[in-house]
C-alpha cells in the first residue's frame, strides 16, 4: 500500500499531461504552455516511465489517452483542480472574493434555465468570478473532465462517456421540429415528413448529444435521408433564417420554448416523446463543490423546477 506519492512526479508532469490529452496534440499543448514540443514530449515520457505504463498513442496525426491514460487523466484531472482551488482559496480569501465558478451550458439551457439562476446566485453576493460556457455536449464534459469546468448542464451523456462523472436529473425534454409562423406545412392534412424533403432543415450537429436521437426518429418515420440539411449549433442563425425562410429546424424545446409562447415560432404537429432525453447537473466524481458552487447549483434547481411547471401549465392551457 502507498503511503506517498512518487516524488519524481512533478506539477509540471501533470500539466503537460492533461494539457496534450485535452488538446490530443502535443504541439497545440506545448503551444499553450508556452514551451517547446520536445519539451512536452519529453515531459511526458518522464512521466510514462515513472508510471511504467504508456499514457498516450498516436491517433492519425494525433494522439489520445490509452486505457491506462483515461484512468490517470480524471485523477490528474482532479489534483490539478484541486490544486488551483487551494491556491484560489488562500489569494481570493486576502482579496475577499469567493472562488471561481465555471459552468458549461448547453444551448438550450443557457436560454432557458442560466439567466435567473444566475440572477438568484448574484443575490447571494459571493463575490465570486463566475464563467458561463456554451457548447456542445461532448465539448462541455471534456473541458469538465480535465478541470476547466466545474459542472456542466446538459443532457446526459452515453454511459462509455459519464466515467468518473456523476449525473443529476433536473427535468426532460424532447425534440420539437420548430418552423415560422404561418408555415405551409403547418396547413392541416399537410404532409410534414414528405415535406421535410423539399425545406431545407436545420439539424443539430453530428456531436451533438441529440443528433443520434433525431436520426433514429428520422428514419422510424421514413426520412433517412435530408436533401437540404445544415448542421448547425448557433440559435442566433436558427431564429434568423426561420424567418426568412420555410426552413425546418430541429432543435430541443427549451431553446424555441419562448419564441413558441410569444408566437413568432410554432411546432408541427408531430409526436416527438421518443426523441425525450433527461437534462441534468453534471459533475466528476471525485470533487466537493465549493460552497459558492453550491450555491449555484440551487439556484438551477429552483429554476428548472420552476420553469417546468410553467411551461407544462403553458402547453396544458395551449392544447
Amino acid at each position: 500500500m502507498l503511503d506517498s506519492v512518487d516524488p519524481r512526479i512533478k506539477f509540471r508532469h501533470l500539466q503537460s499531461f492533461v494539457e496534450v490529452a485535452r488538446q490530443k496534440s502535443v504541439s497545440k499543448a506545448a503551444a499553450i504552455l508556452h514551451v517547446s514540443q520536445p519539451a512536452v514530449t519529453k515531459t511526458i515520457r518522464e512521466l510514462e516511465d515513472i508510471l511504467g505504463v504508456a499514457l498516450l498513442e498516436r491517433d492519425g496525426r494525433g494522439v489520445r489517452t490509452s486505457s491506462h491514460g483515461d484512468v490517470f487523466l480524471r485523477h490528474a484531472g482532479a489534483t490539478l483542480t484541486a490544486l488551483r482551488q487551494a491556491i484560489t482559496s488562500v489569494s481570493q480569501e486576502t482579496m475577499h472574493h469567493g472562488p471561481p465558478v465555471r459552468i458549461g451550458a448547453l444551448p438550450t439551457v443557457s436560454v432557458q434555465i442560466m439567466p435567473q439562476a444566475m440572477a438568484l446566485f448574484l443575490a447571494e453576493k459571493t463575490g465570486s468570478p463566475t464563467k458561463v460556457v456554451t457548447g456542445e455536449n461532448a465539448v462541455l464534459l471534456e473541458q469538465l473532465r480535465v478541470g476547466d469546468l466545474d459542472l456542466v448542464v446538459g443532457r446526459l451523456a452515453a454511459p462509455d462517456k459519464m466515467t468518473g462523472l456523476v449525473f443529476e436529473h433536473l427535468y426532460s425534454e424532447h425534440v420539437v421540429f420548430a418552423v415560422r409562423a404561418g408555415h405551409p406545412l403547418l396547413a392541416d392534412g399537410a404532409d410534414i415528413f414528405a415535406g421535410l424533403r423539399t425545406c431545407p432543415v436545420l439539424m443539430p450537429t453530428r456531436q451533438s448529444v441529440i443528433r443520434p436521437i433525431v436520426d433514429q426518429y428520422l428514419i422510424a418515420n421514413g426520412v433517412p435521408t435530408l436533401p437540404t440539411q445544415i448542421e448547425t449549433v448557433s440559435d442566433a442563425f436558427g431564429r434568423a433564417f426561420l424567418r426568412i425562410s420555410d426552413a425546418v429546424w430541429i432543435i430541443s424545446e427549451g431553446v424555441v420554448a419562448g419564441d413558441i409562447a410569444d408566437g413568432v415560432l410554432a411546432a408541427l404537429p408531430l409526436d416527438t416523446v421518443d426523441t425525450q432525453g433527461p437534462v441534468g447537473l453534471t459533475m466528476r466524481a471525485d470533487t466537493l463543490p465549493t460552497l459558492p458552487l453550491t450555491l449555484l447549483i440551487q439556484a438551477i434547481r429552483a429554476t428548472a423546477s420552476a420553469g417546468r411547471t410553467a411551461f407544462e401549465r403553458h402547453r396544458t392551457v395551449r392544447t
